[in-house]
């Protein structure tokens, strides 16, 4: 029976391109591993597994009795609902350090770096396990979307060297112009519908007990969404009462801009100016240079909460 390698619930490109890459590295190790999904693809990754050549990996949402590598998160309330039953082999992540647990010893790799794919370039490295092309072009796509094209304040040297690297192995002679089609990929909104549009990106945490919610869209251009705000607005409202979260922030990121609008529903009508020093009127508030939710975002909401 092979293992598995799988990413968070509603899945980014990151999640999706780190367990195909980690799977075929285990398997090349001689551990017959295949990569999974927990949830439907969004455009651009969908983008990326056409341009390499890729089928999407696996449906599977339920692990138990299986044993598995946890990629791109390792908080318990994104990952399969039935963890707890599954043997968690290893977790490679980039995220702060969540509350999945272990009975057993198992490996870790965990970098402050922009992207999980660029840790899995260091496990490649590391093994001295030459990466295929295709692999290598998937990588790199995921890296230049976690780092919204080298822009975001979590990108490092390490992301962009292993874009460098990568962009060699695969043949591309400009990444940052197949970072911006992917972008363009990602800014074609037009016609989805509004729930979809919101679960794109979306992350649950819990934050001392409170669940919250938080979305993003990363765009070229925020006013593709000037005749659906009130839309987006409405849904996250009833996300927010669905599944009793105490909050539910959707980001509208402008990656021209560089910062973030930030719709929000909460019980606590304070929480943007507790968590960022900025007041949310009607329900909006703009966060000038706010591009990651994982390090600009999550940590001082989180503080809010203490």
């Amino acid at each position: 029976m092979p293992n598995y390698v799988v990413g968070h619930k509603i899945p980014d490109s990151d999640s999706i391109c780190s367990a195909i890459a980690l799977s075929y590295l285990k398997s090349t190790l001689g551990e017959e591993t295949v990569p999974a999904r927990l949830g439907e693809l969004s455009p651009e990754t969908l983008f990326i597994l056409e341009r390499f050549g890729f089928e999407q990996p696996e449906l599977k949402t339920s692990y138990a009795g299986e044993s598995l590598y946890i990629v791109d998160h390792s908080d318990r309330v994104q990952g399969p609902d039935d963890i707890d039953d599954a043997t968690i082999l290893g977790i490679i992540d980039h995220h702060k350090l969540g509350d999945i647990t272990t009975s057993a010893p198992l490996e870790c790799w965990i970098r402050p770096v922009g992207c999980t794919n660029t840790i899995i370039k260091m496990m490649y490295d590391f093994h001295d396990v030459e990466i295929p092309k295709d692999i290598a072009g998937a990588m790199m796509c995921a890296i230049l979307s976690d780092t919204v094209i080298f822009k975001s304040p979590t990108c490092t040297t390490a992301d962009i060297k292993c874009v460098e690297a990568l962009a060699e192995i695969a043949g591309i002679e400009d990444p940052k112009a197949l970072g911006m089609e992917m972008f363009k990929v990602k800014s074609a909104v037009e016609g989805t519908p509004v729930r979809d549009l919101v679960l794109r990106d979306f992350k649950d945490f819990d934050m001392n007990g409170n669940l919250v919610g938080i979305g993003q869209l990363e765009v070229i251009d925020l006013s593709i969404f000037d005749e659906m705000k009130a839309d987006l607005e409405a849904d996250i409202a009833a996300l927010k009462a669905e599944g009793n979260r105490h909050s539910v922030l959707l980001l509208l990121t402008d990656i021209m801009k560089e910062g973030s609008e930030v719709l929000v529903v909460s019980d606590d009508d304070n929480l943007t100016e507790k968590a960022y020093g900025k007041a949310s009127v009607d329900g909006k508030v703009w966060l000038d240079g706010v591009l990651s939710r994982k390090k600009q975002v999550v940590p001082p909401l989180q503080e809010s909460f203490a």
